[in-house]
């Protein structure tokens, strides 16, 4: 897999512990990484992390806040990596209007520190930036959102990754220029996706978690945005593609220094109601009810990325449609009930994946 670029290599994931941190370093560990994760505590035991036991898998399993610069960079310095993936993150759009100060320091200030460490430490040569489909000045527009678009955001949530993307295009100009990179030797991307569903979530406030909850306790699944459409992708399609920027990054660093949308064909974009019912279905169990409340916290209804530039520039495009993201979803949900240890499960995923 993307030519066995990461076998040996000593790669840092931050926000391993989280849901898509976690199917990176099963990813990344089963093609032959050193995996170091640097992250905060697992957010619940019954979650990806957990589930997969990756403390004991990976190379190293370090706990600290991006926040922490001093850790931050004392971890780096000690375990050398080559290439760093940062995920972590405030990731949820209610929880920031809630707690807005903690959502911008660890979106902005914790992604800053990582530029910070990465203009420290020599040993760093390719950084991938994970931001959000939600950086974007949401015009409810029906077209997708295309890399060069502006940034911006209505809410806390969105506007901290907006805020982000700047700031990292700021540090790429200023101290990573790719023209300039016979001087500084490191290669810096940032990547945003749509909205990214898959087993081993069970974040508060999410759509999957919130109806596995509800259908496992025999409730109805309330949905309080039914309307609302979002390019739906299973975990591992952006994923591929953070794996294939790293690769091109490591191949052509001047080239591939820029940033990429990952989303599904725009045949997936569909409304929060119909991934429920499709869900439900599949499964075999639920009932779905509307309980939007027009008093609710503003959510933009409509949003969509344009993926020219991946498609072109690295290859790469969605393997699996809405109904296979979905079923293979359910079926992890479904296998946890009563699998102690799903590692293996994770890692048949991703070869079903990529022999699509």
């Amino acid at each position: 897999m993307f030519n066995n670029v990461y076998n040996g290599k000593t790669v840092m994931v931050t926000g391993h512990t989280g849901f898509k941190g976690s199917w990176l370093s099963i990813w990344l560990n089963m093609m032959g990484a050193k995996v170091v994760g640097y992250s905060l505590d697992p957010y619940s035991e019954r979650g990806n992390f957990a589930a997969c036991h990756l403390s004991e898998r990976l190379y190293a399993d370090v706990r600290g806040d991006t926040r922490d610069y001093e850790k931050l960079n004392q971890t780096i310095k000690q375990y050398q990596p080559e290439i760093i993936f940062h995920l972590a993150a405030q990731a949820l759009v209610r929880k920031a209007y809630a707690h807005p100060k903690e959502t911008y320091e660890t979106n902005l200030m914790g992604s800053l520190n990582i530029m910070e460490a990465v203009r420290e430490n020599d040993c760093v040569k390719t950084v991938v930036m994970i931001t959000s489909d939600k950086c974007y000045e949401n015009v409810e527009q029906i077209w997708g959102y295309k890399e060069t678009d502006r940034m911006g955001g209505y809410d806390p949530y969105s506007s901290s990754k907006g805020c982000t993307e700047l700031m990292i295009s700021s540090y790429r100009n200023s101290y990573f220029n790719p023209k300039d990179y016979a001087k500084h030797g490191k290669a810096i991307a940032s990547v945003r996706a749509g909205n990214v569903i898959g087993g081993g979530d069970w974040s508060a406030d999410r759509l999957i978690p919130d109806c596995i909850r509800f259908i496992e306790t025999g409730k109805d699944i309330e949905i309080r945005n039914p309307i609302a459409t979002r390019p739906w992708e299973h975990v591992l399609e952006p994923l591929s593609g953070y794996l294939r920027v790293g690769e091109k990054l490591m191949e052509d660093p001047i080239k591939y220094a820029t940033s990429f949308n990952f989303g599904p064909h725009i045949s997936a974009n569909k409304t929060v109601w119909e991934v429920v019912s499709r869900l439900v279905e599949y499964y075999g169990r639920g009932k779905v009810v509307d309980v939007s409340n027009p008093s609710d916290l503003h959510e933009n209804t409509l949003l969509n990325l344009d993926v020219t530039k991946a498609y072109v520039m690295l290859g790469w495009e969605a393997r699996w449609n809405l109904q296979e993201a979905i079923e293979k979803t359910v079926d992890w949900y479904k296998e946890a009930l009563h699998s102690t240890d799903m590692y293996d499960f994770c890692v048949e995923q991703i070869k079903s994946h990529q022999s699509k």
